[in-house]
Protein backbone atom coordinates (compact mmCIF):
# COMPACT_ATOMS: atom_id res chain seq x y z
CA UNK A 1 0.00 0.00 0.00
CA UNK A 2 1.42 3.46 -1.22
CA UNK A 3 -1.29 5.32 1.15
CA UNK A 4 -0.40 4.32 4.46
CA UNK A 5 2.14 5.67 7.27
CA UNK A 6 5.59 3.63 7.06
CA UNK A 7 8.51 4.69 9.98
CA UNK A 8 11.71 3.74 10.31
CA UNK A 9 14.77 4.54 12.34
CA UNK A 10 16.64 6.37 9.61
CA UNK A 11 20.17 6.29 12.07
CA UNK A 12 22.95 3.34 12.57
CA UNK A 13 20.78 1.49 16.19
CA UNK A 14 23.88 2.87 18.25
CA UNK A 15 24.70 4.99 21.35
CA UNK A 16 25.22 8.63 19.75
CA UNK A 17 24.34 12.31 19.83
CA UNK A 18 21.76 12.01 18.03
CA UNK A 19 19.37 10.01 15.50
CA UNK A 20 16.44 9.96 13.12
CA UNK A 21 13.02 8.72 13.60
CA UNK A 22 11.51 9.07 9.60
CA UNK A 23 7.53 8.61 8.72
CA UNK A 24 6.10 9.27 5.20
CA UNK A 25 2.71 8.68 3.95
CA UNK A 26 -1.03 11.13 4.11
CA UNK A 27 -1.32 11.73 7.41
CA UNK A 28 1.66 11.15 8.72
CA UNK A 29 2.52 15.00 10.53
CA UNK A 30 -1.09 14.38 12.20
CA UNK A 31 -0.24 10.97 13.20
CA UNK A 32 3.13 12.60 15.31
CA UNK A 33 1.35 15.67 16.41
CA UNK A 34 -0.45 13.24 19.04
CA UNK A 35 2.45 12.28 20.62
CA UNK A 36 4.28 15.74 20.49
CA UNK A 37 4.53 18.44 22.79
CA UNK A 38 4.11 21.07 20.48
CA UNK A 39 1.63 21.73 17.38
CA UNK A 40 3.01 20.42 13.95
CA UNK A 41 -0.78 20.37 11.91
CA UNK A 42 0.08 24.49 11.33
CA UNK A 43 3.96 24.51 10.85
CA UNK A 44 4.73 25.31 7.19
CA UNK A 45 6.95 22.91 5.42
CA UNK A 46 10.92 22.56 5.85
CA UNK A 47 10.42 24.29 9.36
CA UNK A 48 11.67 22.31 12.27
CA UNK A 49 9.79 22.21 15.58
CA UNK A 50 10.98 22.01 19.44
CA UNK A 51 9.33 19.82 22.16
CA UNK A 52 8.82 16.16 23.70
CA UNK A 53 7.58 12.82 22.16
CA UNK A 54 5.49 11.32 25.01
CA UNK A 55 3.59 8.19 25.24
CA UNK A 56 -0.12 8.71 24.42
CA UNK A 57 -1.33 6.24 27.07
CA UNK A 58 -0.01 6.95 30.18
CA UNK A 59 1.41 10.79 28.92
CA UNK A 60 4.87 9.87 30.22
CA UNK A 61 7.69 12.19 27.63
CA UNK A 62 9.95 9.92 26.65
CA UNK A 63 12.48 12.10 24.80
CA UNK A 64 13.31 16.07 23.59
CA UNK A 65 13.48 16.41 20.34
CA UNK A 66 13.66 18.51 16.92
CA UNK A 67 10.77 17.57 14.69
CA UNK A 68 11.32 18.50 10.64
CA UNK A 69 8.00 18.74 8.18
CA UNK A 70 8.08 18.33 5.35
CA UNK A 71 4.55 18.31 3.25
CA UNK A 72 4.50 16.81 -0.62
CA UNK A 73 5.24 17.09 -2.98
CA UNK A 74 8.51 19.00 -2.55
CA UNK A 75 9.74 15.93 -0.59
CA UNK A 76 11.84 12.79 -0.98
CA UNK A 77 9.11 10.54 -1.32
CA UNK A 78 6.38 13.13 -2.70
CA UNK A 79 4.67 12.25 0.18
CA UNK A 80 4.31 13.93 3.66
CA UNK A 81 7.75 13.67 5.74
CA UNK A 82 8.34 14.33 9.52
CA UNK A 83 12.08 13.55 11.14
CA UNK A 84 12.14 13.05 14.47
CA UNK A 85 15.59 14.00 15.60
CA UNK A 86 16.31 12.30 18.92
CA UNK A 87 18.82 11.80 21.51
CA UNK A 88 20.90 8.72 20.04
CA UNK A 89 20.86 6.21 22.32
CA UNK A 90 19.53 2.74 21.65
CA UNK A 91 17.01 2.73 24.06
CA UNK A 92 15.30 6.42 23.74
CA UNK A 93 15.28 5.60 19.93
CA UNK A 94 13.54 2.04 20.12
CA UNK A 95 10.55 3.79 22.50
CA UNK A 96 9.90 6.45 20.13
CA UNK A 97 9.92 4.16 17.55
CA UNK A 98 7.40 2.31 19.18
CA UNK A 99 4.99 4.87 20.01
CA UNK A 100 4.69 5.63 16.35
CA UNK A 101 3.83 2.48 15.36
CA UNK A 102 1.56 2.16 18.24
CA UNK A 103 0.06 5.24 16.79
CA UNK A 104 -0.77 3.60 13.67
CA UNK A 105 2.65 3.77 12.05
CA UNK A 106 3.79 0.34 9.89
CA UNK A 107 7.60 -0.27 9.94
CA UNK A 108 8.95 0.52 6.54
CA UNK A 109 10.64 -2.46 4.46
CA UNK A 110 14.36 -1.92 3.56
CA UNK A 111 14.43 0.86 0.63
CA UNK A 112 10.49 1.23 0.61
CA UNK A 113 11.34 5.34 1.31
CA UNK A 114 13.59 5.07 -1.96
CA UNK A 115 11.05 3.01 -3.36
CA UNK A 116 8.42 5.15 -3.20
CA UNK A 117 10.33 8.20 -4.30
CA UNK A 118 10.80 6.01 -7.68
CA UNK A 119 6.74 4.86 -7.67
CA UNK A 120 5.97 8.38 -7.13
CA UNK A 121 8.16 9.80 -10.27
CA UNK A 122 10.62 11.33 -7.45
CA UNK A 123 13.49 9.47 -8.86
CA UNK A 124 13.81 6.68 -11.99
CA UNK A 125 15.32 3.14 -11.34
CA UNK A 126 18.80 4.27 -12.10
CA UNK A 127 18.79 7.24 -9.30
CA UNK A 128 17.77 4.92 -6.83
CA UNK A 129 20.38 2.32 -7.53
CA UNK A 130 23.03 5.34 -7.20
CA UNK A 131 21.33 6.58 -3.83
CA UNK A 132 22.08 2.58 -2.48
CA UNK A 133 25.30 2.82 -3.71
CA UNK A 134 26.30 6.40 -2.59
CA UNK A 135 25.49 4.84 1.10
CA UNK A 136 27.85 1.67 0.28
CA UNK A 137 30.84 3.44 -1.47
CA UNK A 138 34.03 3.12 -0.03
CA UNK A 139 36.42 4.96 -2.61
CA UNK A 140 36.68 8.71 -3.57
CA UNK A 141 35.88 6.94 -7.49
CA UNK A 142 32.87 5.39 -6.04
CA UNK A 143 31.26 8.25 -4.56
CA UNK A 144 31.91 10.47 -7.93
CA UNK A 145 30.02 7.48 -9.96
CA UNK A 146 27.28 7.35 -7.49
CA UNK A 147 26.26 11.21 -6.96
CA UNK A 148 26.83 11.28 -10.97
CA UNK A 149 23.56 9.35 -11.70
CA UNK A 150 21.92 10.48 -8.69
CA UNK A 151 22.05 13.79 -10.91
CA UNK A 152 20.34 11.74 -13.88
CA UNK A 153 23.02 11.21 -15.69
CA UNK A 154 22.09 7.62 -16.88
CA UNK A 155 18.61 9.00 -18.04
CA UNK A 156 20.52 11.75 -20.03
CA UNK A 157 22.65 9.43 -21.33
CA UNK A 158 20.22 6.94 -22.55
CA UNK A 159 17.56 9.48 -23.77
CA UNK A 160 18.82 10.43 -27.08
CA UNK A 161 18.95 6.78 -28.18
CA UNK A 162 15.55 6.11 -26.73
CA UNK A 163 14.13 8.96 -28.93
CA UNK A 164 16.08 8.14 -31.74
CA UNK A 165 14.83 4.15 -31.46
CA UNK A 166 11.43 5.30 -30.94
CA UNK A 167 11.26 7.65 -34.05
CA UNK A 168 12.60 5.01 -36.03
CA UNK A 169 9.87 2.21 -34.69
CA UNK A 170 7.41 4.85 -35.11
CA UNK A 171 8.63 6.02 -38.85
CA UNK A 172 9.05 2.43 -39.79
CA UNK A 173 4.84 1.62 -38.45
CA UNK A 174 3.55 4.74 -39.85
CA UNK A 175 4.50 3.19 -43.14
CA UNK A 176 3.35 0.86 -42.83
CA UNK A 177 -0.04 1.68 -41.60
CA UNK A 178 -0.46 4.32 -43.89
CA UNK A 179 1.12 3.73 -47.15
CA UNK A 180 -0.21 6.20 -48.82
CA UNK A 181 0.54 9.34 -47.26
CA UNK A 182 2.92 10.58 -49.58
CA UNK A 183 4.33 13.15 -47.28
CA UNK A 184 6.49 10.39 -45.49
CA UNK A 185 9.93 9.08 -46.58
CA UNK A 186 9.03 6.03 -47.86
CA UNK A 187 11.37 3.51 -45.71
CA UNK A 188 13.32 1.01 -47.43
CA UNK A 189 15.74 -1.70 -46.18
CA UNK A 190 18.12 0.63 -47.84
CA UNK A 191 17.51 3.73 -45.76
CA UNK A 192 16.81 1.68 -42.10
CA UNK A 193 19.71 -0.50 -42.32
CA UNK A 194 22.29 2.38 -41.76
CA UNK A 195 19.96 3.97 -39.13
CA UNK A 196 19.83 0.67 -37.73
CA UNK A 197 23.97 0.66 -37.77
CA UNK A 198 24.60 3.76 -36.11
CA UNK A 199 22.61 3.01 -33.45
CA UNK A 200 24.34 -0.24 -32.70
CA UNK A 201 27.46 1.87 -32.41
CA UNK A 202 26.66 4.14 -30.32
CA UNK A 203 25.92 1.49 -27.82
CA UNK A 204 28.42 -0.49 -28.43
CA UNK A 205 30.36 3.04 -27.24
CA UNK A 206 28.44 3.06 -24.38
CA UNK A 207 28.78 -1.05 -23.43
CA UNK A 208 32.94 -0.05 -23.59
CA UNK A 209 32.36 2.67 -21.24
CA UNK A 210 30.36 1.14 -19.11
CA UNK A 211 32.35 -2.18 -18.28
CA UNK A 212 35.20 0.56 -17.38
CA UNK A 213 33.50 1.85 -15.13
CA UNK A 214 32.39 -1.76 -13.79
CA UNK A 215 35.84 -1.99 -13.21
CA UNK A 216 35.76 1.24 -10.84
CA UNK A 217 32.83 0.30 -9.05
CA UNK A 218 33.36 -3.39 -8.00
CA UNK A 219 37.34 -3.43 -8.39
CA UNK A 220 39.72 -5.50 -9.82
CA UNK A 221 40.42 -9.03 -8.31
CA UNK A 222 44.17 -9.19 -8.18
CA UNK A 223 45.82 -12.22 -7.10
CA UNK A 224 50.03 -12.60 -6.20
CA UNK A 225 51.67 -15.20 -7.51
CA UNK A 226 55.52 -17.09 -7.28
CA UNK A 227 57.05 -19.24 -6.02
CA UNK A 228 57.58 -20.20 -2.20
CA UNK A 229 59.48 -17.25 -0.37
CA UNK A 230 59.64 -14.76 -3.12
CA UNK A 231 58.19 -12.40 -0.98
CA UNK A 232 54.58 -12.25 -1.85
CA UNK A 233 53.48 -12.18 1.91
CA UNK A 234 55.75 -9.39 2.34
CA UNK A 235 54.44 -7.49 -0.77
CA UNK A 236 50.78 -8.17 0.39
CA UNK A 237 51.35 -6.47 3.80
CA UNK A 238 53.21 -3.77 1.67
CA UNK A 239 50.50 -3.18 -0.06
CA UNK A 240 47.80 -3.40 2.99
CA UNK A 241 50.17 -1.67 5.35
CA UNK A 242 49.33 -4.34 7.47
CA UNK A 243 50.46 -7.66 9.19
CA UNK A 244 48.17 -9.47 7.38
CA UNK A 245 49.99 -12.62 6.24
CA UNK A 246 52.46 -14.36 8.42
CA UNK A 247 56.39 -13.69 6.67
CA UNK A 248 59.29 -16.28 7.65
CA UNK A 249 62.25 -17.35 6.16
CA UNK A 250 60.66 -20.85 6.27
CA UNK A 251 58.87 -22.07 2.44
CA UNK A 252 55.26 -22.08 2.40
CA UNK A 253 54.12 -20.53 5.04
CA UNK A 254 51.03 -19.47 3.10
CA UNK A 255 48.96 -22.71 2.24
CA UNK A 256 45.53 -21.01 1.70
CA UNK A 257 44.57 -17.44 0.39
CA UNK A 258 44.95 -14.67 2.30
CA UNK A 259 42.87 -11.19 1.09
CA UNK A 260 42.71 -7.85 1.59
CA UNK A 261 41.34 -4.76 -0.10
CA UNK A 262 43.54 -1.68 -1.36
CA UNK A 263 42.43 1.81 -2.52
CA UNK A 264 44.96 3.28 -5.06
CA UNK A 265 44.29 6.47 -6.54
CA UNK A 266 42.64 5.02 -10.01
CA UNK A 267 41.57 1.64 -8.91
CA UNK A 268 40.41 -0.70 -5.70
CA UNK A 269 42.46 -3.89 -5.46
CA UNK A 270 40.93 -6.97 -4.03
CA UNK A 271 44.09 -8.40 -3.61
CA UNK A 272 45.12 -12.44 -2.81
CA UNK A 273 48.13 -14.15 -1.74
CA UNK A 274 48.48 -17.22 -2.95
CA UNK A 275 50.46 -20.46 -1.90
CA UNK A 276 53.43 -20.69 -3.90
CA UNK A 277 53.93 -22.56 -6.56
CA UNK A 278 55.89 -25.68 -6.58
CA UNK A 279 56.38 -29.42 -6.43
CA UNK A 280 55.44 -30.94 -3.02
CA UNK A 281 54.71 -34.45 -1.37
CA UNK A 282 52.65 -32.35 1.27
CA UNK A 283 49.11 -32.77 1.34
CA UNK A 284 47.98 -29.34 2.72
CA UNK A 285 50.53 -27.56 0.33
CA UNK A 286 49.20 -29.27 -2.69
CA UNK A 287 45.34 -28.25 -1.40
CA UNK A 288 46.65 -24.59 -1.41
CA UNK A 289 48.31 -24.84 -5.02
CA UNK A 290 45.12 -26.15 -6.40
CA UNK A 291 43.57 -22.97 -4.93
CA UNK A 292 46.15 -20.78 -6.41
CA UNK A 293 45.67 -22.90 -9.78
CA UNK A 294 41.64 -21.73 -9.70
CA UNK A 295 42.18 -18.22 -8.56
CA UNK A 296 44.63 -17.79 -11.62
CA UNK A 297 42.01 -18.57 -13.78
CA UNK A 298 39.38 -15.64 -12.10
CA UNK A 299 42.28 -12.96 -11.62
CA UNK A 300 41.89 -9.79 -13.64
CA UNK A 301 44.74 -8.86 -13.04
CA UNK A 302 48.19 -10.90 -11.69
CA UNK A 303 51.07 -9.64 -10.18
CA UNK A 304 54.39 -12.00 -11.30
CA UNK A 305 56.76 -12.01 -8.08
CA UNK A 306 60.06 -13.16 -9.22
CA UNK A 307 63.46 -13.21 -7.09
CA UNK A 308 65.85 -10.45 -8.29
CA UNK A 309 68.85 -11.98 -6.46
CA UNK A 310 68.38 -15.43 -8.57
CA UNK A 311 68.22 -16.54 -11.95
CA UNK A 312 64.94 -17.56 -13.50
CA UNK A 313 64.73 -21.41 -12.21
CA UNK A 314 62.22 -24.04 -13.97
CA UNK A 315 59.68 -22.91 -11.38
CA UNK A 316 59.46 -19.65 -12.38
CA UNK A 317 59.73 -20.41 -16.43
CA UNK A 318 56.47 -22.57 -15.75
CA UNK A 319 54.99 -19.49 -13.86
CA UNK A 320 55.60 -16.86 -16.52
CA UNK A 321 54.27 -19.40 -19.58
CA UNK A 322 51.14 -20.17 -17.29
CA UNK A 323 50.00 -16.50 -16.91
CA UNK A 324 51.43 -15.86 -20.34
CA UNK A 325 48.96 -13.49 -22.26
CA UNK A 326 47.26 -12.54 -18.87
CA UNK A 327 46.62 -8.94 -17.92
CA UNK A 328 49.76 -8.91 -15.80
CA UNK A 329 52.51 -7.25 -14.29
CA UNK A 330 56.18 -8.84 -14.18
CA UNK A 331 57.59 -8.11 -10.70
CA UNK A 332 61.20 -8.17 -9.19
CA UNK A 333 61.73 -8.32 -5.72
CA UNK A 334 64.19 -7.74 -3.89
CA UNK A 335 65.89 -5.27 -5.42
CA UNK A 336 67.67 -3.78 -2.55
CA UNK A 337 69.85 -6.40 -2.88
CA UNK A 338 70.72 -6.68 -6.41
CA UNK A 339 69.68 -4.78 -9.70
CA UNK A 340 66.53 -6.23 -10.84
CA UNK A 341 65.54 -6.30 -14.70
CA UNK A 342 64.74 -3.33 -15.71
CA UNK A 343 61.37 -4.62 -18.05
CA UNK A 344 60.07 -5.31 -14.19
CA UNK A 345 58.45 -3.50 -12.09
CA UNK A 346 61.56 -3.39 -9.19
CA UNK A 347 60.56 -3.77 -5.67
CA UNK A 348 61.68 -4.59 -2.39
CA UNK A 349 58.52 -5.15 -0.15
CA UNK A 350 60.55 -6.39 2.95
CA UNK A 351 61.34 -2.75 3.46
CA UNK A 352 58.19 -1.49 2.05
CA UNK A 353 59.76 0.10 -1.33
CA UNK A 354 56.99 -0.44 -3.62
CA UNK A 355 56.32 2.85 -4.77
CA UNK A 356 56.90 1.64 -8.46
CA UNK A 357 54.26 -1.08 -8.63
CA UNK A 358 51.40 1.34 -7.27
CA UNK A 359 52.36 3.84 -10.14
CA UNK A 360 52.23 0.78 -12.65
CA UNK A 361 49.18 -0.36 -11.32
CA UNK A 362 47.46 3.58 -11.02
CA UNK A 363 48.99 4.01 -14.78
CA UNK A 364 47.27 1.21 -16.49
CA UNK A 365 44.01 1.90 -14.92
CA UNK A 366 44.23 5.58 -15.15
CA UNK A 367 41.81 5.36 -18.40
CA UNK A 368 39.21 3.49 -16.20
CA UNK A 369 39.39 6.41 -13.41
CA UNK A 370 38.42 9.32 -16.12
CA UNK A 371 34.82 7.49 -16.52
CA UNK A 372 34.32 8.65 -12.95
CA UNK A 373 34.09 11.89 -14.17
CA UNK A 374 31.33 11.20 -17.64
CA UNK A 375 28.29 9.79 -18.18
CA UNK A 376 27.80 6.12 -18.14
CA UNK A 377 25.71 2.84 -16.96
CA UNK A 378 26.93 1.84 -13.11
CA UNK A 379 26.10 -1.44 -12.31
CA UNK A 380 25.23 -5.37 -13.56
CA UNK A 381 21.84 -4.72 -14.06
CA UNK A 382 22.09 -1.53 -16.66
CA UNK A 383 24.66 -3.07 -18.22
CA UNK A 384 22.63 -6.21 -18.97
CA UNK A 385 19.89 -4.54 -20.31
CA UNK A 386 22.05 -2.43 -22.83
CA UNK A 387 24.00 -5.88 -23.63
CA UNK A 388 20.51 -7.36 -24.33
CA UNK A 389 19.01 -3.76 -26.15
CA UNK A 390 22.61 -4.43 -28.43
CA UNK A 391 21.39 -8.02 -29.57
CA UNK A 392 18.00 -7.12 -30.58
CA UNK A 393 20.01 -4.29 -32.64
CA UNK A 394 21.99 -6.65 -34.10
CA UNK A 395 19.52 -8.75 -35.06
CA UNK A 396 17.82 -6.41 -36.75
CA UNK A 397 20.39 -5.28 -38.72
CA UNK A 398 20.96 -8.84 -39.40
CA UNK A 399 17.35 -8.92 -40.85
CA UNK A 400 17.46 -6.25 -42.78
CA UNK A 401 20.60 -7.37 -44.61
CA UNK A 402 18.87 -10.40 -45.20
CA UNK A 403 15.97 -8.81 -46.67
CA UNK A 404 13.19 -9.38 -44.02
CA UNK A 405 10.45 -7.20 -44.50
CA UNK A 406 10.89 -4.03 -41.94
CA UNK A 407 7.17 -5.07 -39.39
CA UNK A 408 8.98 -8.30 -38.89
CA UNK A 409 12.45 -5.96 -38.39
CA UNK A 410 10.51 -3.74 -35.77
CA UNK A 411 9.70 -6.34 -33.82
CA UNK A 412 13.71 -6.41 -32.70
CA UNK A 413 13.62 -3.00 -32.24
CA UNK A 414 11.29 -2.44 -30.50
CA UNK A 415 12.71 -5.06 -27.65
CA UNK A 416 15.98 -2.84 -27.74
CA UNK A 417 13.74 -0.06 -26.98
CA UNK A 418 11.91 -1.81 -24.51
CA UNK A 419 15.65 -2.90 -23.35
CA UNK A 420 16.47 0.20 -22.62
CA UNK A 421 13.46 1.96 -20.84
CA UNK A 422 13.89 -0.65 -18.53
CA UNK A 423 17.05 0.36 -17.51
CA UNK A 424 15.46 3.59 -15.89
CA UNK A 425 12.62 1.64 -14.41
CA UNK A 426 10.04 2.61 -17.19
CA UNK A 427 9.46 -0.98 -17.87
CA UNK A 428 9.80 -2.77 -14.76
CA UNK A 429 8.15 -5.58 -13.25
CA UNK A 430 7.01 -5.51 -9.44
CA UNK A 431 9.78 -8.73 -8.99
CA UNK A 432 12.11 -6.90 -10.05
CA UNK A 433 11.29 -3.58 -7.92
CA UNK A 434 11.27 -5.90 -5.05
CA UNK A 435 14.48 -7.31 -5.62
CA UNK A 436 16.29 -4.41 -6.02
CA UNK A 437 14.96 -2.47 -3.03
CA UNK A 438 15.58 -5.09 -0.37
CA UNK A 439 18.87 -4.93 -0.46
CA UNK A 440 18.46 -1.05 0.88
CA UNK A 441 18.99 -0.22 4.58
CA UNK A 442 16.09 0.09 6.93
CA UNK A 443 14.87 3.58 6.67
CA UNK A 444 16.19 4.41 3.47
Amino acid sequence: MLNDIIVAISTALQDGAISIVRLSGEGCIELVDKVFTADLIQKESHTMTYGFIFDPIDHQEIDECLVSVFRAPKTFTREDIVEINCHGGKMVTRRVLNVLLASGARLAENGEFTKRAFLNGRIDLTQAEAINDLIVADSSNQIKMALHQIKGSVQKLLDPLIKELLDLIAHIEVNIDYPEYEDIEQLTNEVVLPMARGLAEKLNELVKKAESGRIIKKGVKTVLVGKPNVGKSSLLNALLEEEKAIVTEVAGTTRDLVEGVIHLENITLHLIDTAGIHETEDVVEKIGIEKTIKALHEAELILVILDASKPLDEEDEHLLKITEGKNRILIHNKCDLVKGNEEYCCISAASNQIEALLQEINRRYEKHAIICDEDTLNNDRQIALAYQSRQYLNQAIESLENGFELDLVTIDLQNAYFSLKEILGEASREDLLDSLFKNFCLGK
